[in-house]
Parts: structure tokens; sequence; C-alpha cells
């Protein structure tokens, strides 16, 4: 394929209607005819093997069976009580390979009960009213926890220590909370401001404070908060992305995909946003197919996906590869990247190759990178953690071997690097932390 003459990045390649439809909610909430029909395919199975698949182990039947029969917050309650961030759960956790994988309907009639747009219709339903209304707090221990990262981890981690009477203070380094479900997740997963939505709601617990643009750069920053708080909790992620290490990787026009979705979360005018007419991106995981789907979605034209292994190895479920080549997107397999060209300083074409040698060469005005990230080491260095392939080593409940050290999501050895077991993560550690201070 030839190179292209020059760069073709620009801003508003749509209309305002058109951004707004492109970005609207991709699975909609389910209206009350739809849950009810829905709430009645499940058979409440005894033992339900969607209960054991669901890494925060929500009763599914039980909060099924009380949609069924309209109860509403009986519903929202269930699942709350096993997964406080459940509302951001129904809407970017891959419940096809979770839940409803093993939903009995799939063997029985091909097709599973919808789980997660239940659970959504249930938690939406009560997110007009306080989060008090469900839950209340204990009475205050006097007890003090830092938690550091206010993504899905931390956040599940805060408000179930709160709800235990302790006073939470969560330290992050972005301007707003709420981690992946803020800046981290397609646009078209979270509509409507969601995350900042549903992180209102459970801030209405009390007892937790935010302490943002607070960012952890050294050991020294760790051990004041062990000096000052009675625990700590690390829930900060993987904040380092990872490089190519190819020629070309520096042109102007190649960027990391997290960084790009981060961007367009946040922008107050898509129209604002400039794409390429020609787009590479290079991975195979749900970052990639958020950043393939949106550069479509922005009016990019020709948006290639790139993975160096085979359909079995991605981590982007099958269904996100679906709804990425449903929007256009072309998924290519074995191409591995050796070189990026340029023309001018800029981004001009990716050069693949092949296990036997031959290569492919896709033209690109903009290259976007999502090969994973890693943890910062530097700033953990010398407290005393012991780090495991880039991530810190701690028991399933987040004890770490050091004294008022807790760790857990993404920056924990082990998992998925999912939300929900991410938030399971911080539920649990929450638990091991009030156990040890009482």
């Amino acid at each position: 394929m030839a190179e292209t003459p020059q760069a073709d990045i620009r801003a508003g390649r749509r209309t305002a209607a058109q951004y707004a439809a492109a970005f609207a909610d991709a699975a909609p909430r389910l209206s009350r005819t739809q849950a009810l029909v829905e709430a009645e395919r499940c058979l409440y199975c005894y033992d339900a093997p969607c209960v054991q698949a669901c890494p925060t182990g929500i009763d599914v039947p039980s909060f099924i069976k009380r949609i069924a029969d309209d109860n509403l917050r009986g519903a929202a309650r269930t699942i709350l009580e096993a997964n406080p961030l459940a509302g951001t759960c129904a809407r970017a956790c891959p419940t096809e390979e979770l839940c409803e994988q093993v939903c009995v309907r799939t063997t029985q009639q091909g097709k599973p009960v919808e789980i997660g747009r239940l659970q959504r219709y249930a938690v939406d339903a009560v997110m007009d009213r306080p989060v008090t209304a469900l839950f209340t707090r204990a009475a205050p221990t006097g007890r003090r926890i830092a938690v550091v990262g206010a993504g899905p981890a931390g956040l599940a981690c805060a408000f179930v220590l709160a709800r235990g009477g302790h006073e939470v203070v969560v330290h992050d380094a972005q301007a707003a909370a709420g981690g992946l479900n803020e800046y981290g997740l397609a646009s078209y997963k979270m509509a409507g401001g969601f995350a900042q939505a549903e992180l209102d709601w459970l801030l209405q617990i009390g007892g937790i404070t935010l302490q943002l643009n607070w960012r952890l750069e050294s050991a020294a920053q760790l051990q004041t908060l062990q000096d000052g708080f009675d625990a700590v909790y690390l829930a900060i992620g993987l904040g380092r992305t990872g490089r190519l290490g190819i020629p070309g990787e520096d042109l102007a026009g190649v960027r990391d995909a997290v960084a790009f979705i981060a961007e367009l979360r946040q922008a107050r005018d898509l129209a604002s946003l400039p794409i390429g007419r020609r787009v590479v991106v290079i991975g195979g995981g749900m970052t990639a197919v958020d950043a393939a789907v949106q550069s479509r979605l922005l009016g990019a034209e020709d948006v290639h996906m790139v993975y160096r292994r085979g359909p079995e190895a991605m981590s982007a479920s099958l269904a996100e590869r679906e709804w990425a080549q449903k929007n256009g997107v072309t998924i290519h397999h074995h191409l591995a990247p050796v070189e990026i060209s340029g023309r001018d300083g800029h981004v001009s074409a990716v050069r693949f190759t092949r296990a036997d040698g031959s290569s492919e060469t896709f033209a690109a005005d903009m290259v976007f990178k999502a090969i994973g990230q890693k943890l910062d080491e530097t700033v953990l260095a010398g407290c005393g953690l012991t780090l495991q392939g880039g991530r810190v080593v701690a028991d399933a409940d987040g004890r770490s071997g050091v004294a008022k050290l807790y760790a857990g999501g993404d920056c924990r050895a082990g998992g998925r690097d999912l939300t929900v077991e991410a938030v399971e993560d911080g539920k649990r550690a929450a638990a091991a932390i009030h156990a040890d201070l009482a």
C-alpha cells in the first residue's frame, strides 16, 4: 500500500447530529416492559452458575426475581450490596464472557438472559434517590484510611470502609475522580456523564473526602501516608504505557490509545477533536477496540486494528471485536509492527511482518498504540513492597506483607484487569482493613 502524500488530520469531520448519534448510549436502558419480559426468562436456578461466574458474587437470580416482582429497590440493593459500582459494570463489563456465558438459557434457547442490561435497569432506577435510602453508615470508629487511586478498586474500598464507620481520604492524580471509569472507557459505554453521576451518588454515604491533583511520586510520600493514617490502600492502576521499540515511534501522529480515549472523554465538543482519515490501532485488547471504534465515530474513513497474535489470544471479548467490525473497523491478526515511516516529521505508514517473513504496510495519518500499561515501579522503590511482573504482590484480601499497606486493582499481581474484578479487590481489601483495625 502506498504512503499518503501528506497527513490528512482534521476536526469536524461530522455534523453535530452525526456526532450525537454516533456517541449515543450503545445499549440504552431497557423499558419496564422489556425488563419484565427478560426477567421472566430467568429460571432462578439453585446454586446458579451465573453467581459463580460473577467476580463480585452478585445474587443474580435474586435480583432478577425482584425485577419480575417490580421491586426495583430490592433488586438494586441486592446488586449494590455485592458491587457498589454495579452501574458502571453493567455498562462496561464483558458480561458475555462472565455471568451470561454460563446462563442455562444459552443451552436451552441459544440466548442467555440479558443479565447486564437487567442489572443496569435496576441500578439506574434508584440513582434518583439518595444512597442513604439503601445504605447507612455505622457509628464512627475514629479510624482514618488513605486510599491512593480513585478508580474502581479505590472507590469500592472507600465506599465499603465508609459504610463501616471509618473516615476515608481518597487521593488521585487527576482533576476528576473515577479513574478508568472516567478516563479510560469509551464514551458510548458511559454516555450522559454516568461515571461522575455514580461517584456523586456513592459519596452521599458520607465519610469520604477526595484529594485530587495529588500524585504519588515517591516512597517518602507513601511513608507519610503510613504515618498519618491507620491503613493505606494502593489502587494506583498501571500508569505507564509501553513502547513498541521500533523506528518511527516518536513521529508526530503516533499516540497512546489511553491518552486519546481520555482526551475524548473529557472533550466538551467532539467536533473540536482532530482525527486522521486513515487510522491504525496496534493492539488486541478492549482499549484497542475503544480507540478504533471511536476513531470511526469521529469520522475516520479507514481504520485498521492490527494484532500480532491470533484471535484466540486477544483480550478483547468476541462481542467487543464484533462491535468493532460492525462499526467499520478492519481487524488483522498475526502481524507484528516493525517500522513506522513518516514524511516531513509526521507518520505516513506502518509496516508489519508475519511469521513467514512476508510484510504488509498500511497508510496512516494517525497511529494509536494500545499495547498495554505498566506500573511505574520507581514510585514504590524502597517502600518494602514485593513486585512481580511489574505489579504489587498482595494476597486476595489486599494484604501486602508491609504494615498498614494494602493493594488491589490493576496494580496487584494476578487477575484479568476487569473493572468488576477491581471492584471485588476493593471490597475484599476494605473487609480486611476493617478486620485488622478491629
